[in-house]
């Protein structure tokens, strides 16, 4: 069974569970990342789907049942039930270190 998923500028890593101190910040049908540039959007198809955010900024998806990761320029991916950590791909340039904009 794969542990990590990848969406373009997004990876979600399975984790075994989210820290305790992690606070839900959205319920249902949950925008993971925007882009900046096209408007579109990472999301994730499913009602029962939790978004959890640390004060560290780490972001957790908590999926009850199988769920998808859809995109508009993307092909779609089916996720397992499970606790998942949200990374966002990151460039380098000589200003700063920035994420990458899908």
């Amino acid at each position: 069974m794969k542990n990590h998923y990848r969406q373009g500028d997004v990876l979600l890593i399975k984790v075994d569970h989210a820290p305790a101190k992690a606070t839900v910040t959205a319920k249902k049908n949950l925008v993971i990342a925007e882009g900046e540039v096209t408007g579109h959007a990472h999301r994730i198809v499913d009602d029962g789907a939790v978004l959890m955010t640390t004060a560290e900024a780490a972001t957790f998806v908590k999926l009850a049942k199988k769920a998808q990761l859809v995109h508009e320029e993307h092909a779609t991916i089916d996720l397992p039930a499970g606790t998942y950590r949200v990374v966002r791909q990151r460039e380098y340039s000589p200003e700063a270190i920035r994420r990458v904009s899908d």
